[in-house]
């Protein structure tokens, strides 16, 4: 025992003098346009002795202000980890290569050997590629642990160039006697389409060491899922596959399950939005069955599954001590199918780990004329889910991640009354995507005529969206628009899925506007837009505009106290 706490002492030591070697300017929203606007980071740079970390996320940095941070990083050869996602906003997009061009040369002067490099949310395309290709070939990237290039808009061009330079800085790390040995990989939401995918392939399975791949909304079909999926098995240490929204066909999922077989230290396999198909799901189960012993998650939403399907899917899971969560939502199992999904996991003590199944699509030779009857036969469905699901005893207890993962009204309830703290600490709300689904996630469960569940939701999402707002880096015109990209009002250039709209949705968000922490600028936004869209949608035609009035009511009484403090100060000038 005493042992164990000196060990622990001594990780806790260890991690407080990593956190003292990081340098720290996240999320300062600062605008650095030239050498003078630095002065005083270059300052701080050139002081911290031993500096290992620099984070310069959330603030927008232009050519000559990343010239003058590059010249202070060139002596700091312990340098291990930049943070440097969501760094160019306002940016032209021709002046990013150039200032990431500069950042690398100081790296590679300086004789860095990096571990972790993040260039997520800087829309920088294929030509930002280009401004770090010279870095990711270098020795300062022969250590590289972590590559984090999530929504960049690298597209097919970027990918390739991206996969060279993994290629080559494999290969020359090798002759080292030291080959490159990335860990996590994240580039979700880059357009990397088929040939973007299957040229970072080639890298995937020459290194052989990833244990993270997230790459998500990139408009892969089979033959690039085919190529990765070839690739995967060559990764046998694996543990989180996260290929989300994108078009594997039963080809493609024939191909990943045969991966699958390789796979034993996965724990997270997520291929929802990926149209997977009946034969995909099953031959995915099938592996799944044989292997996967300490898998954590599974999604296989929205993949067109039909009830047998789903049912081998069940079974495949059976042995499965470790599982937390199973995702078979949007697919077409029809209620009765939902219902024997239910029962067979119920006959194995199971359920506890299904998620919702609100959004299924129903069997697929269902009549469109039955849609009425349908959503009648969902809503009964969603009832006798969540009955059936909380007869068993859990001995899990509720958590966070659970509720954001598969919101109800109970499992918000059983957060207990520090459910808003656990709710905040959760949510990273620099990210503004992620509070802006967290907050959805939250207000959909909503319910007007149960005023311990509204209560829950209204502290929760004021909770949250008070400390976002707060946040000197939180952009409040970023959030409306990817409010209403989510709730499927605009359209996004990405491909961003919406919302299933809920009333409770637009009532939460009626309650937000009237909040002190709501900038006036955004309730301006939101009454110009609600107000064309009221009549468009039927179904929640009358809240939308309930949102429309009560943003006019507060635009039109903002407008009332301004011409009362201008007659104020024309009073006092004239000595009235």
């Amino acid at each position: 025992m005493a042992t164990d706490i000196v060990a622990q002492l001594a990780d806790s030591l260890a991690k407080t003098v990593v956190e003292e070697k990081e340098l720290s300017y996240k999320g300062q929203g600062r605008k650095l346009d030239d050498a003078h606007s630095v002065e005083e980071i270059v300052k701080e740079i050139q002081d911290f002795d031993g500096l290992q970390a620099l984070r310069l996320e959330g603030n927008t940095i232009g050519v000559e202000a990343a010239k003058t941070i590059a010249k202070a990083l060139e002596t700091k050869s312990e340098i291990k980890c930049c943070y440097w996602s969501d760094m160019f906003t306002g940016r032209l997009r021709s002046e990013i290569p150039a200032a990431l061009i500069s950042l690398g040369d100081s790296l590679m002067l300086a004789g860095a050997r990096l571990t972790i490099l993040d260039l997520s949310d800087n829309a920088f395309g294929p030509d930002g590629v280009k401004g770090i290709e010279k870095l990711l070939k270098s020795s300062a990237c022969y250590t590289l642990q972590e590559l984090r290039l999530n929504n960049c808009g690298m597209g097919v061009g970027g990918g390739k160039i991206l996969a060279a330079s993994l290629v080559e800085c494999y290969e020359k790390s090798s002759k080292e006697g030291a080959p490159l040995s990335l860990k996590v990989f994240v580039a979700g939401r880059n357009r990397l389409e088929n040939d973007g995918a299957t040229a970072l392939a080639q890298a995937f399975q020459m290194m052989g060491s990833l244990e993270e791949v997230h790459m998500p909304q990139n408009g892969i079909n089979y033959p690039g899922i085919t190529a990765l999926a070839k690739a995967m098995q060559h990764n046998t240490g694996l543990r989180i596959l996260n290929l989300n929204d994108n078009t594997f066909t039963e080809k493609g999922a024939v191909a990943m399950a045969q991966a699958l077989k390789y796979l034993n230290s996965i724990q997270v396999i997520n291929f929802g939005d990926c149209l997977v198909r009946p034969s995909g799901a099953v031959a995915i189960a099938e592996s799944i069955s044989e292997g996967q012993p300490i898998l954590k998650e599974l999604n296989l939403s929205f993949g067109e599954i039909t009830e047998e399907a789903a049912l081998e899917v069940a079974r495949a899971i059976k042995d499965k001590s470790q599982l937390e969560k199973l995702d078979l939502n949007g697919n077409c199992l029809g209620v009765d199918g939902c219902k024997a999904l239910i029962d067979s996991l119920e006959s194995m003590n199971m359920a506890e780990v299904l998620g919702s199944l609100s959004d299924d699509d129903g069997e697929p030779d269902d009549d469109d004329d039955d849609d009425d009857d349908d959503e009648d036969d969902e809503e009964e469905l969603e009832g006798s889910l969540l009955q059936q699901v909380s007869t068993p005893p859990s001995t899990r207890p509720p958590d966070v991640a659970s509720f954001l993962s598969f919101p109800s009204p109970d499992k918000l309830l059983k957060l207990g009354d520090r459910r808003a703290m656990l709710i905040e600490e959760q949510v990273d709300v620099s990210d503004v995507t992620k509070t802006t689904e967290a907050f959805l996630k939250i207000a959909s469960v909503y319910k007007e005529e149960n005023s311990e569940v509204k209560a829950a939701v209204l502290d929760s999402i004021d909770n949250l969206l008070r400390k976002a707002f707060t946040s000197p880096s939180f952009q409040g015109y970023n959030f409306v628009s990817s409010l209403l990209v989510l709730l499927g009002l605009i359209k996004s250039e990405e491909k961003v899925k919406p919302v299933h709209v809920v009333p409770g949705h637009l009532q939460a968000l009626e309650h937000v506007v009237r909040q002190d922490y709501f900038p006036q600028e955004s309730v301006t936004v939101l009454q110009a837009f609600m107000s064309r869209m009221a009549n468009t949608l039927d179904k929640i035609a009358s809240t939308l505009m309930t949102i429309a009035n009560t943003l006019k009511e507060i635009n039109e009484n903002v407008k009332k106290e301004e011409c009362k403090k201008k007659n104020k100060r024309v009073k006092a000038v004239l000595g009235l």
